[in-house]
């Protein structure tokens, strides 16, 4: 394995829209995880479950919610991924990820079609070959999914210092009935996100993606130095 420093990891991580159908290790992902479970939370209450599925099992779900799409099946997501009305600028740093995302794949604005055509790409991991998807107990508040987020981005730095990519998709929060029934979440737990993991497909136009960041002064304030 590569060394890699943080500051290395965390430019380098992006999220991957194509991955390789090449396997990757459990050891690998066992080693992930065990060193992720030092990611912060608040009073140490380590609020997080992980559900990872590769193989047969994957493939059953990439099948089952396939088949839900197909037929026009849709569910109801339990928490809102964004605010209603998103404001500026938050609102245009969404837009112009969507506009160089769609622009890369050659898919029109008007191409709704397409764009949901790719959209529905998020439910087939965009072919990687582990998903991890991420649950809490549903009396948990926004401190704890903070802390969710914390573990999931040590997961994807982790991942990237092993060579791997990841893709962060809160997408998976819209089959919150299919999920809970597949991965036989307990009644009080709630999906937060899922995850694909993977070696990147290096030469799909997609992957050339890199998202743009607000300047320091935009949002970051200084008193006393």
């Amino acid at each position: 394995m590569a060394v890699v420093s943080v500051s290395d990891a965390v430019r380098r991580r992006m999220s991957v829209r194509a991955f390789l159908p090449k396997p990757v290790p459990r050891e690998i992902i066992q080693e992930i995880l065990e060193l992720a479970r030092r990611a912060p939370s608040g009073g140490n209450v380590q609020p997080w479950r992980v559900h990872v599925l590769a193989g047969d099992p994957l493939e059953a779900l990439r099948d089952l919610v396939a088949g839900h799409v197909a037929a026009g099946v849709r569910e109801r997501a339990q928490y809102d991924v964004y605010p209603a009305n998103l404001w500026e600028p938050h609102r245009s740093y969404r837009f112009q990820l969507g506009e160089e995302l769609y622009a890369l794949l050659g898919i029109a604005r008007e191409d709704k079609a397409g764009r949901l055509r790719q959209f529905d790409k998020n439910y087939q991991l965009f072919g990687a070959p582990v998903a991890l998807f991420f649950s809490l107990d549903r009396r948990f508040g926004p401190p704890q999914w903070s802390d969710m987020g914390m573990l999931m981005q040590t997961i994807m730095l982790l991942a990237v210092e092993r060579g791997l990519a990841t893709c962060a998709q809160e997408s998976w929060s819209s089959w919150p009935e299919t999920l809970a029934g597949f991965l036989e979440l307990d009644p009080g737990e709630i999906l937060f996100s899922g995850m694909a993991l993977g070696y990147a497909d290096e030469a799909a136009p997609v992957n050339r993606l890199r998202s743009s960041r607000a300047p320091l002064e935009s949002f970051c304030t200084w008193r006393g130095l």
